[in-house]
């Protein structure tokens, strides 16, 4: 019987051959996007569940308002992971880790500027799951000077040498380490991303009891099946015990009255597995990813994957003309409406099985595209992995069962006589559901288009917005401290040069990746600190950047007090409470000894944007440093290409051994909105795919509604009806679809893109224009896809029309 199914089926769609191919077509775009982006969600949900202790795991972050400034940071103060081992007995274990950035390595004759390092302490191999290929967990990081490191890395330092033993110097720090051992690379679904590990005994900070400073990032191992929610609620009494006695030196205030004052402090704990998805820290180990755009894309897959569907079932009803009288004799005969069921969902479970293997095929090409996309180096590893093999079966086997089960009902349920005489189309009901789906494929697509149009008016609004400082033609160059002695003569060479404007040096860069801190100032001692981030900078930094004074004056040499000057941002001048007379005012720092710095008001200076436009601009204050190891070169010329090689002259001649690394602001800062430019790319992508799979739904609709009209217009035609009436006729009634599915979208598409405008704190606003361009656009492609059938069927011959009975 099976076989008998399988081969009607085969000769029904190659009897049908343009029905099907269409159908084909729209369930392998739907397949394709849904496994696309089953990849996509699979590798975002899997970070750092490599670790056999993922789910005890959680890491301890800082959180606290000043003033009504928050603060929400990933990294911690030195004792906290000691403090929380002895005091709680259901912290198993706890490890640290600092970062270091890309440090200057020497081995021999060669130096290395790209392999990134952190310091850990000793438990960190037992806490994480990083296999060691070369040496013993237990001891590795043990010693101040030991170091373990990935193999990749100990390829490019040593090539096939043996690297346990080897020496590596790090020439920012002036020290030595020894390599004690090797390990796997860390798997890329991690939320750190690291060559090396060096002992954190090296660091001295590390056995610091101060509980005012921060940076490091703090790791627990929670008791087998303990609610961390629990430990949670512990956390305010270690704020009372440990922070509350040095913020009172500090600050000279209680930590009641601190909190009194609307201000307050303390500590969160994040699981693990939350860390890529659920993060929004600043001073983080990376750029994480968002739970929001997995629930997008997920949705988006699903009606893709409908929207498919609802094709193959208009599809099929629009082709009911011909497989009706063939329905009526097999009832005739004796068939079962069980059998025919079973007929007509073979038929869809084959069309399935087709739709699949090419949409592995689209697959396949599209995903190194969709990876570039993504920022997502993905994989089709959906025969290694059993999870995403079965759950591709379970969709396929939805996906014909979902598609086929309408067609194949109303198809069977045809009464055998009416059928045989022509008359066998439904009635309102069947009707109604196909207008339904109709109006439902357009909702989804106007939707998309709405959020399509929406993320690139957000992304030129971001790229025409007034920063504060000018980012064109301007060079990072960092690691210049590798000069030693002549980073002096460096950078007098590149000022030298006709075509750079300018130059200065400084650690904190507006956008992309910098310094960063937290410093506490008030007006006077004892009075409420104000939270602000410092930028030490250099004489000529404001007009290397472009940045102007609101009123004062820069640092100048000229002034030798300008050593305990500040210049302040405008927000700091308003959060101090001062309106235009800021200068000459004091400030007052207190370290975590409360030793007191007193600073004096220079200048200040017009706000910028050196926070990520989500965010707010907060206060910030600039300090005078001539130590800083970061050039940053202003270029007037077009010839940046020619000015790049004689910066990379000078550099090799006076550093042959340390390779030559630059970035410009520009590419930063696009960098930094990365994502949201390639979540538009993505849904311009989804929001075409739905309009033509919709499209395609449309064409089936139009041709049903074509076939059952053909005498009607036939009769129009006899007694004078104009082409262009008829076109108008059959085009009407789908145009008010599509309307009353723009009506539907409007609202809904509002609420969604509002929400996800709110996620920036400088934002476009959501006009009318949007909606109109996007209404134009779905009335168009519904034109043009109906016009197709609605002239076919206008143009014919009456006579025919008349004689289809």
């Amino acid at each position: 019987m099976f076989k008998n199914y399988l081969k009607i089926a085969l000769r029904s769609i190659w009897r049908n051959k343009v029905f099907s191919s269409i159908n084909i077509l729209g369930l392998a775009i739907g397949l394709a996007t849904c496994m696309l982006i089953m990849l996509y969600v699979q590798n975002e949900l899997s970070y750092d569940r490599y670790n056999t202790k993922a789910d005890q795991i959680v890491r301890v972050v800082f959180k606290g308002q000043v003033q009504g400034q928050k603060m929400k940071e990933a990294n911690v103060m030195p004792p906290v992971a000691k403090t929380l081992q002895n005091d709680y007995a259901e912290v198993e274990q706890a490890t640290r880790l600092m970062t270091a950035g890309t440090p200057a390595i020497v081995y021999g004759d060669h130096a290395f500027t790209d392999e990134p390092l952190a310091f850990v302490d000793s438990n960190f191999l037992d806490v994480f799951t990083l296999p060691l290929v070369q040496g013993n967990k237990k001891t590795v990081l043990q010693q101040p000077n030991s170091i373990v490191i990935t193999t990749d890395a100990a390829h490019k330092f040593f090539g096939n040498e043996n690297a346990i033993g080897k020496t590596l110097f790090l020439k920012n720090a002036g020290t030595i380490f020894m390599v004690t051992g090797v390990i796997k690379p860390v798997p890329v679904n991690s939320h750190f991303r690291f060559s090396l590990f060096a002992s954190m005994a090296a660091v001295p900070d590390a056995e610091s009891g101060s509980w005012m400073t921060s940076g490091f990032f703090t790791y627990l191992v929670l008791q087998k099946g303990y609610d961390f929610h629990k430990l949670q609620a512990k956390l305010p009494q270690v704020v009372e015990k440990y922070m509350g006695p040095p913020l009172k030196q500090s600050m000279g205030i209680s930590l009641a009255m601190f909190r009194k004052q609307g201000n307050d402090i303390g500590f969160l704990l994040q699981p693990l597995t939350d860390i890529h998805l659920h993060s929004d820290f600043t001073g983080d180990l990376a750029a994480y990813g968002d739970i929001r755009y997995v629930y997008i894309f997920s949705a988006v897959a699903v009606f893709m994957l409908l929207i498919a569907c609802i094709n193959f079932i208009n599809l099929s009803t629009a082709g009911a003309s011909k497989r009706a009288r063939e329905v009526g004799i097999r009832k005739v005969l004796g068939s079962r409406k069980g059998q025919l069921v079973r007929q007509f969902m073979m038929e869809s479970l084959v069309i399935t099985g087709v739709a699949l293997l090419l949409a592995l095929i689209i697959v396949r090409v599209a995903l190194p595209y969709f990876s570039r996309l993504s920022g997502i180096e993905l994989s089709m590893n959906f025969l290694s992995d059993p999870l995403l093999l079965a759950a591709l079966l379970l969709l396929v086997a939805i996906t014909g069962l979902l598609a086929g089960s309408y067609p194949a009902f109303y198809l069977s349920a045809f009464n055998p006589v009416s059928v045989i005489k022509g008359k066998f189309f439904g009635g309102k009901q069947s009707k109604w559901l196909r207008r339904g789906l109709v109006v439902f494929q357009f909702f989804i697509s106007i939707t998309l288009i709405v959020g399509t149009l929406v993320v690139f008016r957000q992304l030129s609004y971001i790229n025409n917005i007034q920063l504060g400082y000018d980012k064109n033609n301007v060079l990072i160059l960092p690691d210049t401290g590798l000069s030693g002695d002549k980073a002096a003569l460096l950078r007098q060479q590149i000022a030298a040069d006709s075509r750079v404007e300018n130059v200065t040096s400084s650690g904190y860069i507006p956008v992309g990746p910098s310094y960063g801190n937290n410093f506490f100032l008030h007006p006077q001692t004892n009075a409420s600190q104000i939270k602000t981030l410092r930028y030490d900078v250099e004489y000529n930094y404001l007009a290397t950047l472009g940045m102007q004074l609101a009123y004062g004056r820069n640092f100048s040499k000229v002034f030798a007090t300008d050593s305990s000057g500040i210049i302040l941002n405008e927000t700091a001048v308003r959060a101090f409470g001062w309106s235009n007379d800021a200068l000459n005012k004091t400030l007052t720092h207190f370290d975590n000894r409360g030793a007191a710095t007193t600073y004096h008001v220079i200048g200040v200076i017009k706000d910028f944007h050196f926070k990520s436009l989500h965010e707010r601009i907060s206060p910030l204050v600039m300090t005078l440093s001539t130590t800083n190891s970061t050039l940053i070169v202003k270029a007037n010329t077009t010839d940046i290409s020619g000015l790049l090689s004689s910066v990379k002259q000078h550099w090799q001649a006076i550093n042959p051994d340390a390779p030559f690394t630059y970035s410009f602001l520009d590419d930063r800062y696009a960098n930094a909105y990365k994502s949201e430019a390639n979540t538009g790319y993505i849904l311009a992508i989804f929001a075409g795919l739905t309009i033509f799979i919709a499209c395609l739904g449309l064409f089936g609709l139009a041709t049903f509604t074509a076939n059952q009209r053909t005498k009607e217009i036939g009769v129009r035609k006899v007694l004078g009806a104009s082409v262009k009436s008829i076109v108008l006729l059959l085009s009407g009634d789908f145009l008010k679809l599509v309307c009353l599915a723009f009506v539907i979208a409007a609202p809904v598409s509002w609420y969604i893109m509002s929400k996800w405008l709110q996620d920036f704190a400088y934002r476009t606003p959501m006009g009318w224009q949007i909606y109109l361009f996007a209404a134009v656009i779905a009335v168009c492609i519904a034109i043009a896809t109906i016009s197709v059938q609605a002239i076919k069927a206008a143009i014919a011959n009456p006579v025919k029309s008349l004689r289809t009975e």
